[in-house]
């Protein structure tokens, strides 16, 4: 077993293995709809990230900064991806999580689209 402690200074035990969002649905259904992503030790991990010693852990959600800059990071990939998937060879140079959304800068080649910005 492993102990988890929360920001509030309580703790828990949990088998080694377990996942911070099982963490977060042991606590409240509620709040494992609300996380996006876990600080764990002062690092700030996937959900789905195992917790195999003792941590701290905090539960990040649309209103942390981190938890916001985290989901706008994923939404640049998602929709690189997806570029890329329309528009083989597209050529990617930035792609940066900002503070109202996220954006990147891609070079189509030849390839011409009706969409040339994506904003949320």
């Amino acid at each position: 077993m492993i102990s988890i402690r929360f920001p509030d200074g309580a703790s828990r035990q949990y088998p080694a293995g377990t996942t911070a969002m099982e963490v977060a649905k042991s606590i409240s259904e509620g709040l494992a709809r609300k996380v996006l992503v876990a600080r764990v030790n002062n690092k700030v991990v996937d959900a789905a990230t195992t917790i195999t010693e003792d941590a701290i852990i905090q539960f990040l959600t649309w209103d942390d900064a981190d938890g916001k800059n985290t989901f706008w990071h994923s939404s640049a990939h998602l929709m690189a991806e997806a570029v890329e998937s329309l528009f083989p060879g597209v050529k990617f140079w930035v792609g940066p999580a900002l503070d109202k959304g996220f954006y990147y800068d891609m070079d189509l080649g030849d390839k011409k689209s009706p969409m040339m910005t994506f904003w949320p």
